[in-house]
């Protein structure tokens, strides 16, 4: 499971945004350059349901699970290199019957189903996006930002008595 400590910035309703930082295995990353996470700044913004009834300025920790992790990664990798060699196959058995160069047909099948392999991952994304198990979620609260929360507050009056 991953873990990351953060600070609730806002509440609404069921939802809390949660402020955190970016977490520095990034820098080690060989696709830092790539990936468009590297170039931002150092802060990230979470979105979590409000399971631990969490308030502005609490300190909590946000957890996600690997295993949902790992088959994204896998889609988002490995699928479309699958997807490739399959229509780079098919292109190259369908060149004789279409009369064209293997080679050419190969690589429009291989291009095409790369591209295929996109509008499906995208789909497959759509899905996944609404189950709890590819959402992070609020996992314990550190620190209340308001000490009014652990102890009753006592509202001091400005009224004298005699």
């Amino acid at each position: 499971m991953i873990t990351k400590e953060g600070v609730v910035t806002q509440t609404t309703g069921s939802i809390v945004l949660i402020q955190t930082t970016r977490s520095k295995s990034c820098d080690s990353c060989a696709s830092k350059d790539s990936c468009g996470e590297h170039s931002k700044t150092e802060q990230m913004t979470i979105q979590v349901e409000n399971s631990l009834n969490a308030s502005k300025g609490d300190r909590v920790v946000v957890g996600f699970k690997t295993a949902p992790l790992l088959k994204i990664a896998f889609m988002l990798y490995i699928f479309p290199i699958i997807l490739m060699i399959i229509g780079a196959v098919i292109g190259e058995s369908s060149a004789i019957r279409l009369n064209i160069d293997k080679s050419i047909a190969s690589m429009a099948g291989g291009f095409l189903f790369f591209v295929i392999s996109f509008f499906i991952i995208r789909f497959i994304n759509n899905l996944l996006a609404e189950k709890k198990d590819y959402q992070p979620f609020l996992m314990r609260l550190m620190q209340r930002g308001d000490s009014c929360h652990l102890e009753p507050c006592s509202v001091k009056s400005s009224l004298k008595t005699t």
